[in-house]
């Protein structure tokens, strides 16, 4: 993979497992890494991000073909699959590293981010404010072994059938021409 034709979106919108199963499946994403940002600590380890007290979100890193998929498409696809309306909170996942966040990685990435909040709100596409963060990329850890390539290994595990499942049938229902 030639990764200078590559760009890098950093998000987090609640578990991993959940957002790295619902980016792995765009058309023009080349890879989706499971893992730790915006906290204050190196190299944290999952128990202690599931304290809260490390100050850093799950989140994903997406290596992606802008070519064949731009960074307004993916927050689309990040705000349709997740509630950016709860704070700290997605679903039953509740805590700090749970939040909805966009690490931008570049002024370009902001002023898209921005722009794009703006809309959702001005034209009322949710029913509640949206709580996502815009912060600037800050040191991203990958997650343990484990966690990446969770919901494909898993899928009959019952948060992915619960949780998951009715993410990916959201994504395919309104995303399908943009899937592989």
């Amino acid at each position: 993979m030639n990764e200078s034709n590559y760009d890098i979106a950093i998000l987090a919108g609640g578990c991993f497992w959940c957002t790295e199963a619902v980016f792995q499946r765009l058309r023009g994403v080349k890879e989706v890494i499971p893992g730790y940002t915006g906290g204050n600590i190196k190299n944290p380890a999952y128990r202690e991000i599931c304290t809260g007290r490390t100050g850093h979100a799950e989140g994903i890193k997406i290596i992606y073909d802008p070519g064949e998929i731009d960074y307004q498409t993916l927050l689309e696809v990040f705000f349709a699959t997740h509630d950016p309306t709860t704070l700290n909170r997605q679903g039953n996942d509740v805590g700090t590293q749970y939040r909805s966040e966009i690490f931008y990685q570049n002024e370009n990435q902001r002023l898209i981010a921005e722009q794009f909040i703006r809309e959702l709100d001005l034209n009322n596409i949710f029913d509640r404010p949206i709580v996502t963060a815009l912060s600037e990329a800050k040191p991203f850890y990958l997650a343990e072994e484990e966690h990446i390539n969770y919901y494909n290994d898993h899928r009959n595990q019952g948060y992915c059938q619960v949780i998951i499942d009715p993410k990916i049938k959201k994504l395919e229902k309104y995303y399908s021409n943009k899937l592989y």
